[in-house]
């Protein structure tokens, strides 16, 4: 029986050159598929040709606010992998261009396509309900899938985790430069960060097939933490100990009104972003009841925190990340 590389099997992942996007490109490629990632600057993802064996990833232009080239970009895909999402707001690319608009644009084109299986990367706390923008969007671009591409999955990971994550990088680097860290809402929001090669992992095990389809799964780690337990562990990890300021969830809701007129990529945080603070980000008892998470598609043992977090901070320790070599 020949091989799916050998067979020519195409996946096309829709934001593959982002953080979740190249981790899942090196798994499908691993897996035997010829992977199209869509970027919107494919000239600058060079480094996903690496990730396979020669021609076996390529690196193609599409923007999912504009449906033309996305069609163009999943023609021939068995697989079709959407993973476009924004934090905030960025000239024209908004939650609902992005979001909804883009993900109906999506799951359309696979559709179209032909596509086997199409897959659609939400997050956990997407509710049309929800006081955040950011959360109602992507439950309203999740209804927009299935109504598109009505056996569609979709993945709602918690908080991302690996080398080049805006998680941890981030805290630890806030933790090097400021004397002071913001425990926002008392630090109780609950959270299971989960680690990028589980979220790809998981993509590439439905791909192949070992998902029910018209299935939400909701992916996360091995532990759920407070937001001040992850603060607290960029802190221990990158050798940085900082005192705490207790911010209310109004006061930081003031102070993120006040920083508007500030590009939103330079903002601390945003009024959406506090919004999102107030909710819990945990995979639900009912999707653990139902085995849809990660041991359903097979990731019996996702990797903890511990396992990961520690070998990338390591650059931010005080005299520097090889200090422990030096003897």
């Amino acid at each position: 029986m020949r091989s799916r590389l050998e067979q020519g099997s195409l996946a096309t992942v829709i934001g593959g050159s982002g953080f979740i996007g190249r981790n899942a490109v090196r798994a499908l490629a691993a897996d035997g598929w010829r992977v199209r990632a869509a970027s919107r600057r494919p000239d600058l993802a060079g480094y996903l040709q690496t990730m396979g064996a020669v021609g076996q990833t390529h690196a193609i232009q599409a923007n999912v606010r504009f449906p033309d080239s996305v069609r163009r970009a999943v023609e021939g895909s068995e697989a079709v992998v959407n993973l476009v999402g924004i934090l905030h707001r960025s000239g024209a690319q908004n939650f609902q261009s992005v979001h909804v608009a883009g993900a109906r644009a999506a799951a359309k084109a696979a559709r179209e396509a032909g596509a086997r299986t199409f897959i659609h990367v939400s997050a956990i706390g997407a509710d049309r309900k929800s006081w955040s923008k950011y959360s109602r969007t992507k439950a309203a671009g999740e209804a927009a899938v299935l109504a598109e591409f009505p056996d569609a999955i979709i993945l709602r990971p918690s908080l991302v985790f690996g080398p080049e994550d805006q998680l941890f990088n981030r805290f630890a680097n806030l933790a090097r430069m400021s004397p002071l860290m913001p425990l926002i809402g008392g630090g109780k929001t609950k959270f299971q960060p989960v680690y990028v090669g589980d979220v790809a992992a998981a993509i590439a095990a439905i791909c192949a097939g070992k998902a029910v389809k018209r299935t939400t799964y909701e992916l996360g780690g091995p532990e759920v933490v407070t937001f001040r337990q992850i603060l607290d562990l960029a802190q221990q990890w990158s050798g940085h100990k900082r005192w705490y300021v207790r911010i209310p969830f109004w006061l930081a809701q003031i102070g993120a009104f006040l920083t508007v007129p500030v590009p939103n990529g330079l903002r601390p945080i945003t009024v959406d972003q506090v919004r999102a603070l107030t909710e819990p980000n945990v995979v639900s008892d009912a999707a653990n009841v139902d085995n849809r998470t990660l041991a359903g598609l097979g990731i019996a043992q996702p990797h903890a925190m511990s396992a990961i977090v520690p070998s990338y901070l390591q650059r931010f320790q005080p005299h520097g990340q090889f200090a422990d070599y030096r003897g």
